[in-house]
């Protein structure tokens, strides 16, 4: 963090996306007019456009909305840190587990290595998206976290919601999907010992103001929140409904298991009756999808009968 300081006290002057001289942001940082032009030139490796008009200095291609510890405000839970680069927020969270509340979270403005499930990784270009991660620690163990990444999934949905978004859905286990393009994905990672608690950190990843750069390293069909709301400036508002949801999602999961939730993931299942293929490594396994179990298997039909499966990645089977 202390490395990235000036850099990012320089995106604080220039994220209103005005025309800042070099002298000016020189003076406000106390360094020279070629130490802010070697910032930026980093900072341009962040994902971030910035314009360089001689006689005018320099601005972004458009304002960006910082997260502000004055806008996220949910205090139920220990007050998240709101960091500005770090290599992924899951990263950051195992390693500082062992001194971690239950219920600690963290947001970032760039992940310099985040990453999705199945060892993809997460384009993160700074100040434009949501990148969030929360500890909870199970006491029941191991076992009692079967079907948490389908309860975290719908927690995401039912934080967009509350900004706003309809006709969202799920694809098995937790990527929220809007009218078939991806919106948010979940990455769950833990560590547990045999009779010992279960240690959980929850990655949450959400568009919400992207641009087509993006296209190629995203590489499928993906949705921001700005292009279904019509507006921007809601990265502060979301980080504070999914704090909230996330809780009340954590504390019912904890109590109950997956069972409250089963009902509700069939109705935003996305691929429900529709023939799809499982992934299983190098295997691929076609049939009809019936939604999920008790456990949150997906459940399909194979030539007349049904088999569950608790891993595997599904795509929707082309004619």
């Amino acid at each position: 963090m202390k490395e990235h300081s000036k850099k990012l006290a320089i995106l604080q002057q220039l994220s209103d996306g005005q025309f800042h001289s070099g002298e000016d942001l020189g003076n406000c940082l106390n360094i020279s007019r070629s130490a802010i032009s070697k910032h930026i030139s980093i900072i341009q490796n962040w994902g971030l456009l910035i314009y360089k008009v001689k006689g005018k200095g320099y601005a972004l291609s458009a304002p960006i909305e910082l997260l502000s510890s004055d806008k996220i405000v949910y205090r139920k839970l220990p007050e998240p840190l709101l960091l500005g680069v770090v290599d992924s927020t899951n990263q950051y969270l195992l390693n500082e587990m062992e001194g971690l509340e239950s219920g600690q979270s963290c947001f970032a403005e760039y992940q310099t290595s985040g990453r999705g499930r199945r060892g993809r990784s997460w384009v993160s270009p700074f100040g434009s998206n949501i990148y969030f991660s929360l500890y909870w620690k199970l006491e029941n163990g191991l076992a009692a976290t079967m079907g948490l990444s389908l309860a975290v999934g719908i927690a995401v949905v039912n934080a967009l919601e509350q900004l706003g978004c309809s006709n969202l859905k799920l694809k098995w286990p937790n990527d929220i999907y809007w009218n078939n393009k991806k919106l948010a994905g979940v990455l769950i990672e833990l560590s547990a010992q045999s009779g010992g608690a279960a240690h959980i950190v929850i990655g949450v990843g959400i568009n919400v103001e992207l641009d087509d750069r993006f296209n190629v390293e995203i590489g499928q069909p993906w949705i921001d929140l700005k292009s279904i709301l019509g507006k921007g400036n809601q990265r502060n508002k979301l980080a504070n409904e999914l704090l909230s949801s996330l809780h009340e999602t954590m504390l019912s999961f904890e109590n109950n298991g997956l069972s409250p939730f089963i009902e509700r993931w069939k109705a935003l299942d996305n691929y429900i009756e529709q023939r799809i293929t499982l992934q299983l490594g190098a295997t691929n396994i076609e049939g009809i999808c019936k939604g999920i179990d008790a456990q949150g298997a997906i459940l399909l039909d194979i030539n007349g009968q049904q088999h569950s499966f608790v891993g595997g990645e599904i795509s929707i089977q082309k004619d």
